[in-house]
């Protein structure tokens, strides 16, 4: 078993994840921040917020303005592309994000659980005897096996079961919500192996206890 300190210390060490911004297609370029600047990146809660807007490109007559896409600082931009036609794909600039601590604790769970994903984009949720189970037993009370079928993906007024073939686990952790539509390749659940549950929970608690809201 691995040792939560030394994991803790690994994401101390380096408490932020590095963003690279690519164009999405060709066209002329004109870039509306700096390298130092702080920016703010799109909210969704409720109706959609815009971020800081970091760039416009310029196509065919067609101008698109482009927003940061998580808070953080520009660390690196190309200046020379400033006014410039440029390729699609070409890395404008890149955002250092400082991790919150409900991101430590994510990145902590992808690292030793398995991650369900969307096969599809669509709607999700548990079969009606899953359901059953966790509504008497809990989540962390289920085990599911090879074979089980878990969720209901709900498309174009289509219901297809999805099995389960993974190494038998608890539901630890739930990702989405039943009346959400979930990108495909986004995550649906966390499952753990039986025997890491109590290690897994004691390395949540302590990020929860130790990590420090605003780090900087």
């Amino acid at each position: 078993m691995e040792n939560i300190d030394k994991i803790i210390a690994e994401y101390k060490q380096t408490p932020f994840e590095i963003y690279d911004i690519f164009t999405p297609h060709t066209g002329i370029v004109s870039l509306m921040v700096k390298k130092g600047e702080k920016v703010k990146g799109i909210t969704r809660e409720g109706s959609e917020k815009k971020g800081t807007l970091i760039y416009t490109i310029l196509r065919q007559g067609n101008l698109k303005n482009i927003y940061a896409p998580i808070d953080g600082e520009v660390v690196e931009i190309l200046e020379k592309v400033d006014r410039q036609f440029v390729e699609a794909k070409t890395k404008i600039m890149s955002i250092k994000h400082t991790l919150s601590k409900e991101e430590v604790v994510n990145k902590a769970l992808e690292r030793f659980l398995y991650i369900f994903k969307a096969p599809e984009t669509a709607r999700y949720h548990f079969t009606q005897e899953l359901n059953k189970k966790i509504e008497q037993k809990g989540l962390q009370g289920v085990v599911i096996n090879p074979g089980d079928e878990i969720l209901i993906m709900s498309r174009m007024k289509r219901e297809i079961p999805l099995t389960y073939e993974e190494e038998p686990g608890i539901i630890y952790a739930v990702y989405f919500k039943s009346n959400v539509t979930i990108m495909q390749g986004m995550p649906l659940l966390g499952i753990c192996p039986p025997d890491k549950v109590e290690f897994i929970s004691k390395l949540v608690k302590k990020i929860q206890l130790e990590w420090e809201k605003d780090r900087t």
